[in-house]
């Protein structure tokens, strides 16, 4: 065996043990049949991919994929100036990274809870309305999409800022001098020059927030309260609840099948572009 070959043997069998194995545990229990008191039991059977074809489930794939592209799409939208303005500052970079990354010190599922806190009717949002005398009842901000929307942001939007932020860091200043001395407005400058040059790092961000958007479950749970069930908290109730753990693999599955499917044609679409 090469030198090679030693050193990537840690890396592989890392690899066997957390994903492979794992892997071909959940694809074996895709294709068996659930138990009379739940769990797994053979026969051997192709079934519970036959029910992803209900229109409920297709229903709640596709709110999954439809809130997780308007997530990403606002995460996008936020991330860009922010990282633009984190890259052009000069004394307090290192200040405004760690207000970025300063969410990620406590716990996701306390920030969520936070949220709750917040948006509930009697949280500090409808009180402070209330007392302004802009609204003489609570608003419907809590159990809703866009309470999902909201939190789904808010814990993915670091994802988004740090990688367009190493993009636009590298970006050499003179082409935007350029830009301008040639009389390119400022708007101008950006969707046109910064733009461009920054798309290694919005593909990044873009794929970092909406795989996990796609398969979040704790948000839609706590924000949505039930009332918007998104993939993730399909796959949770069947493994806990209806204890069907083969129709729970088979949505894992199928949902991990997509994702892959659509993230090569999307890196190849991008490939094609560059050459």
């Amino acid at each position: 065996m090469k030198l090679r070959e030693w050193f990537l043997l840690p890396a592989r069998a890392w690899m066997a043990v957390l994903f492979a194995a794992p892997f071909a545990i959940v694809l074996a229990y895709s294709l068996m049949t659930r138990g009379d008191i739940g769990g797994i039991a053979p026969p051997w059977t192709a079934e519970s991919y036959a029910r992803l074809i209900d229109p409920l489930y297709l229903t709640i794939l596709w709110r999954s994929f439809v809130m997780a592209a308007v997530a990403t799409a606002l995460c996008l939208l936020f991330a860009f100036p922010a990282a633009l303005f984190i890259s052009r500052s000069t004394s307090h970079r290192n200040l405004y990274l760690q207000l970025v990354m300063l969410p990620f010190w406590t716990s996701f599922l306390v920030r969520t809870y936070a949220w709750l806190f917040l948006l509930r009717d009697t949280g500090l949002i409808n009180t402070l309305l209330e007392s302004l005398g802009l609204t003489h009842a609570p608003l419907p901000l809590l159990y809703n999409d866009g309470a999902v929307l909201l939190g789904l942001v808010y814990g993915y939007l670091p994802f988004m800022v740090l990688p367009i932020y190493a993009t636009l860091e590298r970006l050499d200043p003179a082409l935007v001098e350029a830009a301008a001395d040639l009389g390119a407005r400022p708007m101008t400058t950006v969707f046109r020059v910064i733009v461009p040059l920054s798309k290694p790092g919005i593909v990044a961000g873009s794929i970092l927030v909406f795989i996990p958007c796609l398969g979040a479950y704790l948000t839609p749970d706590l924000l949505g309260g039930g009332r918007t069930v998104m993939v993730g908290n399909l796959v949770q109730n069947q493994f806990t609840t209806a204890r069907d753990w083969p129709f729970g693999s088979a949505i894992s599955m199928a949902l991990m099948l997509i994702v892959t499917l659509l993230l090569v044609l999307f890196l190849r679409k991008e490939s094609e572009s560059l050459v």
